[in-house]
């Protein structure tokens, strides 16, 4: 386990940003960071990167901003509709959190200093899943990469190891998603799951991975106010019948890199879409060794490696 430290502040050299979300009457608040020696009147390439469920614009994927920053690019980190602005509060929807990317590369376009055929995405975690599927038909992204991506439609059907394959057991959990929903349409209270276990509910079959997400979003080492570890039940059966690496063999032809922990329980979903990326003008599964899941989030000596990584591939092609 991580030693307990501080989440550290990584906006202190962002621009506070708010654009449109294109399909919602909200908008989408990001932090905006400009290159390292940035000249104004320069045309500059840039990366958006997105956060993992449940979590906010000042947890890694503002981490992984600021150093791609401090690389050249010019980067923006967003909270998530419905995490950051956004109603109803605290739900997942998948097709909502691919419209935010396309809304990112929107309001990129519209800054004089980036250049618009030089936009990238980085995405972590869950956000990896929602970048792979944006760009698959968003072709203004020219370049792709996860770190310990996942599609969290997989992880709902198959479980955290992708082994669970039980189908009766998925339409229970339907079931039971559709008959919260009747009662709240009657006036029943909004319910709320926690998306990663609180300490308290973590137990001998939780997977290692999951545990040191409650390190991670639970304890000082990453919590923020903003990221509140609620997700709303009756919204769950939109993550059901998401499949971000879908069209990946035939419409995903940009290059992408996957980045990923080999002690990482959720290291098979980085081989699964890399099989999918058969399109892909180039494609690379770069293995990070004895790095867990979570180490991808804030270990220095991880996101620094994979940082280089993610600016070789950046620098390349874009």
């Amino acid at each position: 386990m991580v030693p307990v430290q501080a989440l550290p502040d990584v906006t202190k050299n962002a621009q506070h940003v708010k654009f449109n979300q294109h399909h919602g009457n909200w908008k989408i608040a990001g932090n905006l960071y400009m290159p390292k020696n940035y000249q104004p009147g320069k045309k500059y390439p840039a990366i958006i990167t997105v956060h993992p469920g449940g979590g906010v614009k000042e947890q890694t994927s503002g981490l992984y901003a600021m150093k791609l920053a401090e690389k050249g690019f010019i980067t923006l980190a967003f909270d998530a509709s419905h995490q950051g602005e956004g109603e109803p509060r605290y739900i997942e929807i998948p097709t909502e959190r691919v419209e935010d990317i396309r809304s990112a590369v929107d309001y990129l376009t519209t800054l004089p200093q980036v250049d618009s055929d030089r936009i990238g995405v980085l995405g972590i975690c869950a956000g990896g899943g929602y970048s792979v599927s944006a760009s698959q038909t968003e072709h203004r992204i020219k370049a792709v990469a996860t770190v310990s991506g996942v599609d969290v439609g997989e992880i709902s059907r198959r479980g955290w190891f992708g082994t669970a394959n039980d189908v009766d057991a998925q339409v229970k959990a339907l079931e039971a998603i559709a008959a919260q929903r009747t009662a709240e349409a009657k006036g029943a209270p909004i319910r709320y799951n926690h998306i990663v276990p609180e300490k308290d509910e973590i137990t001998s079959d939780t997977p290692n991975d999951i545990v040191e997400a409650t390190d991670y979003y639970r304890t000082p080492r990453g919590q923020h106010k903003n990221s509140r570890n609620l997700s709303m039940f009756s919204g769950s059966d939109s993550v059901f019948a998401f499949h971000a690496f879908s069209d990946m063999d035939t419409l995903l032809t940009q290059p992408i890199l996957f980045i990923a922990g080999t002690k990482a329980n959720s290291f098979w979903q980085s081989e699964l879409a890399f099989e999918h990326a058969k399109a892909a003008k180039s494609r690379e599964l770069y293995k990070i060794d004895s790095a867990t899941h979570m180490d991808l989030y804030d270990i220095e000596k991880f996101v620094n490696q994979a940082v280089d990584k993610l600016n070789d591939f950046f620098s390349k092609n874009l």
